[in-house]
């Protein structure tokens, strides 16, 4: 059984609509595949409509934008949660409004130096979609002012950039707390992705285990080796279990469906668990 459990589609910053992804999923030869969209549900009606089209089994989840009271960025993966759950949708909206109000301050500055404009951007979001720095991106691509998305995070996007500016995000262990809360099952996605920028230390992981962290996202591209063998090893240590994942975002990124898989064992965990929506099925 081939199971990926993190993809995106053009609700957050994936090319593709929830029902064209789960179509690829099924090209691809999945089994399994779970939608992840960044802070947002609203493409779990569509995927689960292709799911059934499709026969590919559906996991309805959610990528949630944290950051640690030092600043740095934190993706928690939220899997069969209540999406209606008040407390958990209450700080998810925050998010959105928070990510919106800093897209716009940021397209404000760049059009200082570039050929763009809020129109230009959001040209590139579906609707509905909550608005990144990938809609930007795009948009600067369309502009001819950078050759494709990795240049445009590289040479003007990145958190080190003049034009970079933050936004609210909710704190690991609290996001941990929401989710177990909307009956969901709550895994560290990429925790050790250092090329990203950088990255938390057993402090937060701990803080995120107390919380009621359940898994770690182990197999993942940008997790080094070296980093994958303290991943299974508190994973081991702590009692949490291990997903492998594409992160596919369609033409957005290089990543493949499929690249990176996660065990029936641990599905069936997950569907054990997860108290606040199903995976569908044909």
């Amino acid at each position: 059984m081939k199971i990926d459990l993190h993809t995106h589609s053009n609700v957050s910053d994936g090319t593709e609509a929830p029902g064209e992804l789960i179509r690829s999923a099924a090209k691809a030869g999945l089994d399994v595949v779970a939608l992840t969209d960044h802070d947002s549900t609203d493409g779990w009606a569509e995927a689960s409509v292709a799911a059934l089209e499709h026969g590919v089994a559906l996991v309805p989840g959610m990528e949630i934008s944290c950051r640690t009271e030092t600043g740095i960025s934190v993706h928690l993966l939220s899997y069969l949660h209540d999406p209606a759950h008040p407390g958990l949708l209450e700080e998810i909206t925050k998010s959105k409004d928070a990510r919106l109000t800093r897209a716009q301050r940021m397209v404000s500055l760049l059009a200082e130096d570039y050929p763009l404009s809020w129109d230009d951007v959001i040209h590139h979001v579906a609707p509905g979609a909550t608005v990144g720095r990938p809609h930007i991106a795009d948009a600067l691509v369309a502009a001819g002012a950078v050759a494709d998305r990795t240049e445009a995070f590289t040479a003007i996007l990145s958190s080190h950039s003049r034009y970079f500016v933050q936004h609210y995000a909710p704190e690991p262990a609290f996001a941990v707390e929401l989710v177990r809360a909307a009956g969901g099952v709550p895994v560290f996605a990429h925790p050790v992705a250092s090329a990203r920028g950088r990255v938390v230390g057993e402090r937060t992981y701990r803080e995120m285990v107390d919380a009621g962290l359940l898994g770690l996202e182990v197999e993942h591209r940008d997790n080094p080796e070296e980093g994958r063998e303290f991943l299974r090893r508190f994973a081991a240590e702590n009692n949490l279990f291990m997903t492998g994942s594409s992160d596919y975002h369609g033409t957005g990124k290089v990543n493949l469906l499929g690249e990176n898989l996660t065990r029936p064992e641990v599905l069936a965990r997950i569907e054990e668990l997860g108290r606040g929506s199903k995976v569908v099925r044909a």
